[in-house]
């Protein structure tokens, strides 16, 4: 858990340390997604309700670094990035602990069962989703080489190569969104009517895991161009 006391310690060193801290808590949160997964296929409520409440504990904690990174990221510290670039950039890493405690309170609430037609797709589904997450990580871990040099260099190369590969990933998550759509759609007519609805919204918000991931890299190249 970050302090007052540790971050200020951090931000004498690197005003990006918190922000990748924070990123690492996010990235624990959605990984937990996977497993809590497999235990609504496999029908373990009880092993659901364990990760969901990990989840849970893991967005709180990525709350209060968020909350200590606006506390104390310093005002007049010189930066080759403004503070309110930042700022952006840590408000969209926060909506994706966000959607990922969402997803899981709102299936474990309703104990949605996922059709077995469509449980290998979903399952691929999230797990690419995730892999979104970490590749952003592994560019936002590369700010400290980038302040280092100013923003340019070969530093700049190799992270619009890693925002490329975020690009890719998040573009592979679109497709299997419209397949695993189209997949459901045929399953409508013997499903209650209430679950498939929710159903639909559970895979739109694990695509928008992925779309936040994306704009996490987005705002970083904006970063670049600038």
């Amino acid at each position: 858990m970050a302090t007052g006391g540790y971050l200020s310690r951090i931000f004498s060193r690197s005003p990006v340390k918190p922000m990748q801290h924070h990123m690492d808590k996010v990235v624990d949160c959605v990984s937990e997604l996977q497993s809590f997964f497999k235990a609504v296929v496999d029908g373990d409520w009880e092993r659901a309700l364990e990760i969901q409440r990990i989840i849970g504990i893991l967005e709180n904690e990525a709350d209060q670094i968020k909350r200590d990174i606006r506390l104390h990221l310093p005002k007049g510290i010189f930066m080759p990035v403004s503070r309110i670039d930042l700022l952006e950039m840590l408000r969209i890493q926060d909506k994706v602990a966000n959607k990922a405690k969402d997803i899981a309170g709102l299936m474990l609430g309703r104990k949605m069962e996922i059709p077995p037609e469509i449980s290998d797709q979903m399952v691929e589904f999230i797990n690419r989703s995730v892999e979104a997450t970490r590749q952003a990580r592994t560019a936002i871990n590369e700010l400290d080489e980038l302040f280092e040099t100013g923003f340019r260099g070969a530093e700049v190369d190799l992270v619009e190569s890693m925002i490329k590969r975020l690009d890719a990933i998040e573009k592979q998550n679109d497709e299997q969104q419209v397949k695993l759509r189209a997949s459901l759609y045929p399953l409508e007519e013997k499903l209650n009517p209430i679950q498939t609805m929710f159903l639909y919204k559970i895979i739109d918000w694990i695509g928008e895991i992925a779309d936040l991931a994306q704009r996490v890299g987005s705002r970083l190249e904006y970063l670049l161009a600038r």
